[in-house]
């Protein structure tokens, strides 16, 4: 059994616990599963829009109970890191849940016009081209600038993809000549935090990208499980760079005897 074999198991969620507002078949009951084994879990997303809050309400519609102590979500891991460097100011293009956390860091959010230390990118529905605008010259006056993740898709509800976070990124990097610093996966902050969060051990990271989350474990040393209820296939994980510990159909395998 894979189970068997690890102490925390870190778990993306779209495409692995649901599909939008579907539960994902086998998920919810092998979340259980684990957690009647003794097992710790994490529930680790690169979305920065949702409050953890939100997360846990949103997994309780497709069967999965969690804590709010056990959700990590990008936008809680950039708001650390900024604080861990001692910013206090921040214009933001992004949704609540970035908002949210970064105020709850005691970072300021400020105005298009006010002096910041930083700009701080998120997944953002209602972009304008006044945001991208006052960014780029908040960089070209000094400000840093840190994304919550790169994802340069976002998967739809309805199996095709929207631009992502990391489109917004790009474009302020050829506006202003300027990398950002990234705290998303496949980058190790988000996931150590989320280990941290299931207690340390033995990691496990479950995920349905190849390039967020196993390049992310990969990138840590740690095993990881493609699960192809998402985005990637089989022939996807034969023609990367990288392999997986495990490719399996559905969640169930974990606990497979």
């Amino acid at each position: 059994m894979i189970a068997e074999g690890y102490d925390a198991f870190l778990f993306d969620l779209d495409g692995v616990l649901y599909r939008g507002d579907q539960p994902v078949p086998a998920a919810a009951e092998t979340v259980q599963a684990l957690r009647e084994m003794g097992k710790r879990v994490a529930f680790v997303t690169n979305n920065s829009s949702r409050t953890p809050g939100d997360v846990v309400a949103h997994l309780a519609t497709v069967g999965v109970t969690a804590a709010i102590g056990e959700v990590e979500t990008s936008a809680l891991t950039a708001a650390a890191g900024l604080r861990h460097l001692d910013i206090t100011s921040a214009y933001v293009i992004g949704e609540r849940g970035l908002r949210e956390a970064l105020e709850a860091s005691g970072i300021a959010i400020v105005g298009p016009e006010e002096p910041t230390q930083a700009v701080v990118v998120g997944w953002d529905r209602s972009l304008t081209y006044d945001a991208l605008r006052a960014a780029s010259l908040a960089v070209q006056r000094g400000a840093r600038l840190f994304a919550s993740n790169a994802d340069i898709t976002y998967p739809a509800p309805d199996g095709t993809t929207w631009p992502g976070t990391g489109v917004i990124v790009l474009a302020l990097e050829a506006a202003t000549a300027t990398r950002a610093t990234i705290f998303g996966k496949p980058y190790p902050p988000i996931l150590r935090a989320a280990l941290e969060r299931a207690g340390g051990g033995r990691p496990l990271v479950i995920g349905d990208r190849i390039e967020t989350d196993i390049e992310g474990a990969h990138r840590l040393l740690w095993d990881s499980l493609l699960v192809l209820t998402g985005i990637a296939s089989r022939e996807d994980h034969r023609a990367a760079a990288i392999a997986a510990t495990y490719v399996v159909e559905d969640l169930s395998a974990l606990i497979a005897g």
